[in-house]
């Protein structure tokens, strides 16, 4: 136990000094295996680990799906989603800021970033809501709010990175996302209502689109709709694996920036070399992740804890709730992909052992994370958003993620009382 101790302290010195997570979680997980055990079985440890994941076929589906999503974004599909979704909603109260979530919940089913969402988006929609006499606060908010549904709506490189850790089937954990997903963009919408009906100036109504201009907006998503539902409906009906659903979404998407000719040579290698930077990124972060892990088991620290949990006495909910607060306070330090690769390794054989399903373990994780890209003081979206709209105040954005903020604790908590929203759904795959 104080072997894990000093390790957390050694990682978080270093990530204190910028050295960055995959590097530092590996140098103390190498460090600390070798001082345990020994340092030819830390060697070997940690070449074994690059070697077989590098060599696994599945590992595939992560830069499959970074592909996909890079296509997508270069297809300015996000323009079409917004216009869509403003055609059917904008006439309400917040309209413009609901069409963002909505928006947002599209391009997050093909994209699978929280980041790249909100940095898309805030480019979109951000003049159109100033030009209509919204607050800067709910532009700022919902469209931070909306990236979030990045990394819960599939296909997600988060649920990916779980699987892989967990060895849990990604497929399931793709469909165990969809209706939390969805309940987390109603959250939102009902976060505008909420926020609109307090201050009405905030989020002013627009014109009433007649249907057949409704329908008419539809045109230019139903591909990337056929997509989703293609890449989805096979890993659910049993069609094909998700590392084969992985390559069928990049192919597919592939064609559907080439129908819109929209993607010249030039673009085509840069989209290459960000899928392939991305990847690499990915990896030794998750490479660095396992060292980190094998690490910690060494010292006993999951046992320890496990045993500790025992000893409480307390109902299984409990702990749930535990870890849930335990993830609102690391959400203040570290972004979704730090806290779920640190804490899993330790937290999961905790919850496997009080009998809960590891698929639901997952999607709780997700939703639980990814509140920490919309809370200061290291909101990844907040600084996205601050980066690319400099004339909006920091202050001004954390004010108006308050309610989302809200939106997204109470999914958590549904989740926890209604486990199954998140089983249903994988319970009946083929």
């Amino acid at each position: 136990m104080t072997a894990s101790l000093l390790g957390f302290g050694a990682l978080f010195a270093l990530l204190a000094i910028g050295v960055p997570l995959g590097f530092a979680m590996a140098l103390v997980g190498f460090i600390g295996f070798g001082l345990l055990v020994s340092f030819t079985a830390a060697s070997y440890s940690i070449g074994q680990i690059v070697f077989d994941n590098v060599m696994n076929y599945s590992f595939s589906v992560l830069p499959l799906f970074i592909l996909m999503g890079n296509f997508v974004a270069r297809s300015r599909l996000a323009e079409d989603l917004f216009a869509t979704a403003q055609a059917f909603v904008g006439h309400r109260r917040g309209g413009l800021a609901m069409a963002t979530i909505v928006a947002c919940g599209g391009f997050s089913a093909v994209c699978g970033s929280s980041v790249a969402t909100a940095a898309t988006m805030v480019k979109v929609v951000m003049p159109s809501m100033r030009q209509r006499g919204y607050s800067d606060a709910l532009a700022s908010g919902a469209i931070a709010a909306g990236g979030t549904l990045g990394i819960l709506i599939p296909p997600s490189t988060v649920l990916v990175l779980y699987g892989i850790i967990t060895e849990s089937d990604i497929g399931k954990l793709f469909a165990a996302g969809i209706l939390p997903g969805i309940v987390a963009l109603a959250f939102l919408l009902l976060a505008i209502v909420a926020t609109t009906r307090l201050d009405p100036a905030s989020g002013p109504a627009g014109e009433r689109q007649p249907w057949l201009a409704r329908l008419k907006s539809l045109r230019r998503t139903w591909g990337i709709l056929v997509l989703f539902a293609l890449v989805m409906g096979g890993i659910y009906f049993g069609v094909f694996t998700a590392t084969e659903a992985a390559g069928i979404g990049a192919a597919g998407a592939f064609a559907f920036v080439l129908l819109r000719r929209m993607l010249a040579w030039s673009d085509l290698r840069k989209t290459l070399v960000e899928t392939a930077s991305t990847t690499a990124l990915m990896f030794v972060i998750l490479f660095g992740a396992l060292m980190f892990s094998n690490f910690i088991e060494a010292a006993g620290l999951p046992g320890a804890l496990s045993a500790w949990v025992r000893a409480l006495d307390v109902a299984p909910v409990v702990v749930i709730l535990i870890i849930f607060a335990i993830y609102l306070v690391l959400g203040c330090a570290l972004e979704s992909i730090s806290m779920m690769l640190l804490t899993v390794p330790i937290f999961f054989p905790i919850v496997t052992s009080l009998h809960f399903d590891p698929i639901w373990f997952g999607i709780f994780v997700v939703a639980a994370t990814e509140i920490s890209m919309i809370t200061p003081p290291v909101g990844l979206n907040i600084f996205v958003i601050r980066a690319m709209a400099p004339e909006v105040q920091l202050g001004t954005i954390i004010r108006g993620l308050v309610p989302f903020i809200v939106a997204e604790i109470a999914l958590v908590i549904l989740l926890i009382f209604l486990p199954d929203l998140a089983t249903v759904l994988p319970s009946h795959m083929k």
